[in-house]
């Protein structure tokens, strides 16, 4: 007779004891007998912090469940009115954010595994943002779509049409694993490893089906980078996995690609993911990123918002603590190995995201410039015709807030750019412009200090007008500290502030931080210029370039310029 059990059995057993372990099971003492008993079991606690001790927003989950506001929902559409009291971060969870008082009205942020969609899912995010939303769309820094301008009455109408396209906004927002991310080119590159969209899809759709993997202790980001030439800035997520190879006549590991994980990439607290030295096979990585959350999710700081990242953890345990914890949750030793021996993907190109590129099968890509992330409906109807018309049904969002179209043959190139150019696309390399970030800022949220969008399309056209330069930069604008627009990674990267002018009057201003990177080009930011009215920063960007070009080093980028030289310099040059 067989001593042990068969996986099934396990899996039972796991799940019994999964339930006894949980925060709403009420029959543990405290030496770990079982009770019906609730004075006998102790104070309430939530993965061991107490009732009395959670924040104000782990109060309201605990109380209920986001993923449990279906009813709610329903009845403030019935009753055409918002969200109130706890229902307002609830609703968080199904992608539904009231962004009052930026804008009184909702926003829908998606799910888009990878930033992969097809044509029919692309006409249909615009008939909801005709029908519903504000007639336009964003695209995010996690390759992603968000509608804006959404009514009550209207929120399970969005949903329910995502759902009915192939798409959802479950655990869009709130303490939720975001979208995610993957090489853009991912499939067609002619530099990476391996396909790397099966994984961000089946990491996504284990997120959608296990109910534990929402309501973490804070948001968490997962990315995947294929080694591909466009960067999908992999390293500035909770969990960044990098696919590498290994060659022949290395001990103990056979030949092939791998991934190397990095781990607490943070950069709105200026910290980029570091490789925790794990080697990973690519059947690996789910089941390693779903321990590893799970650990997250039961030891994670519930009473601090500041100290609940992923990042605050690991710098309480340590790396080898946090990696012993998921050991155990995996069952099984993780595989350590020394980044030198792995072969590591080639230097990222900048701005490969815009322009015509060829890919591994010989077809092309075309990288197609979105303004500051923001396309209006029209032109998504246009370019879905487009895409069936000349390429494969099929496009690609990156965390650039642009569109890259795949599999456009060069017979279909010509006409396809033709066409693209006569409806007013963009897809010319340029050196601003098609590296212009910006988050959504002080017109559609309420954290934002100054209007990143519209003062990022009119530095974009200043600059574009006024300068000429032999290579591409970046320049992110982001509203406030939070930094979606990721501005410590930008060639310029600045943050909105409010100053005060002549007048005394407060306007929108900005930070200006210089010489970020990331990938191979890794580097956070210094600040340089502070408190700087936006009136001033269009001829105080144009100066900084110009004193660029004529004092740096042969081919010497932006970034390695400003980095090689000391705040106090940089404003002597201009």
């Amino acid at each position: 007779m067989e001593d042990s059990f068969n996986d099934t059995q396990k899996g039972y057993l796991q799940g019994l004891l999964d339930g006894i372990n949980s925060p709403g099971f009420l029959g543990k003492t405290e030496d770990g007998k079982f009770t019906g008993d609730a004075a006998a079991a102790g104070p309430e606690t939530v993965y061991g912090t107490e009732i009395e001790d959670l924040c104000k927003e782990e109060t309201i989950k605990h109380e209920l469940n986001g993923l449990d506001c279906w009813d709610s929902m329903l009845q403030a559409d019935a009753d055409k009115e918002f969200a109130k009291g706890g229902d307002v971060f609830r609703f968080k969870f199904y992608g539904m954010f009231h962004v009052s008082p930026a804008q009184d009205s909702y926003m829908c942020r998606m799910r888009i595994a990878g930033g992969e969609l097809n044509t029919l899912q692309l006409r249909g995010i615009a008939e909801m943002a005709d029908d519903w939303g504000g007639g336009y769309c964003d695209v995010t820094t996690r390759n992603n779509f968000q509608i804006r301008e959404i009514m009550p009455g209207n929120v399970t109408n969005v949903f329910q049409k995502l759902t009915d396209i192939g798409l959802t906004s479950k655990g869009a927002g709130a303490d939720n694993i975001r979208n995610i991310t993957a090489t853009p080119t991912t499939g067609f590159d002619t530099h990476e490893f391996i396909d790397v969209m099966p994984y961000a899809r089946s990491m996504h759709h284990h997120i959608l089906n296990n109910r534990d993997l929402f309501g973490l202790p804070r948001k968490f980001n997962i990315s995947f980078d294929s080694g591909g030439a466009v960067s999908v800035c992999t390293d500035t997520n909770d969990i960044g996995f990098y696919a590498c190879k290994v060659g022949e006549n290395f001990d103990g590991i056979e030949p092939g690609v791998y991934f190397r994980v990095q781990l607490c990439g943070i950069t709105g607290h200026k910290q980029f993911a570091s490789d925790c030295g794990v080697l990973l096979k690519p059947s690996e990585m789910i089941p390693f990123a779903a321990a590893l959350i799970r650990v997250f999710v039961e030891n994670g700081d519930r009473t601090s918002r500041k100290k609940a990242r992923l990042k605050y953890l690991v710098d309480k345990w340590g790396v080898e603590k946090m990696l012993t914890e998921t050991e155990k949750k995996l069952n099984t030793p993780l595989f350590y190995y020394p980044v030198e021996s792995c072969i590591i993907s080639q230097p990222k190109v900048k701005h490969g995201h815009i322009g015509v590129h060829k890919q591994s099968d010989g077809d092309n890509y075309v990288g197609i410039v979105v303004p500051v992330g923001r396309i209006v409906t029209k032109d998504m109807h246009t370019l879905s015709d487009l895409v069936d018309k000349y390429a494969k049904g099929k496009v690609r969002l990156t965390v650039w807030q642009n569109l890259i179209v795949p599999h456009v043959s060069d017979a279909q190139l010509a006409p396809f750019l033709a066409e693209l150019k006569k409806a007013g696309f963009q897809y010319e390399q340029t050196a601003v412009s098609g590296g212009l970030i910006a988050c959504t800022g002080s017109t559609g949220c309420k954290f934002a200090q100054s209007n990143t969008k519209g003062q990022a399309i009119e530095l974009g056209r200043i600059l574009d007008r006024k300068i000429s330069l032999d290579q591409p930069v970046n320049i992110h604008l982001t509203g406030c500290p939070h930094s979606c627009a990721q501005h410590y990674i930008g060639d310029i990267g600045m943050q909105g502030v409010k100053v005060k002018n002549e007048a005394g009057e407060s306007t929108d201003g900005y930070n200006i931080v210089l010489g970020g990177g990331t990938d191979d080009d890794q580097f956070m930011a210094q600040e340089v210029f502070k408190q700087i009215p936006f009136t001033d920063v269009p001829p105080l960007v144009e100066r900084l370039l110009n004193a660029y070009k004529e004092n740096r080093d042969a081919e010497e980028s932006f970034a390695h310029f400003t980095r090689r030289h000391t705040p106090e310099q940089l404003k002597d040059m201009v």
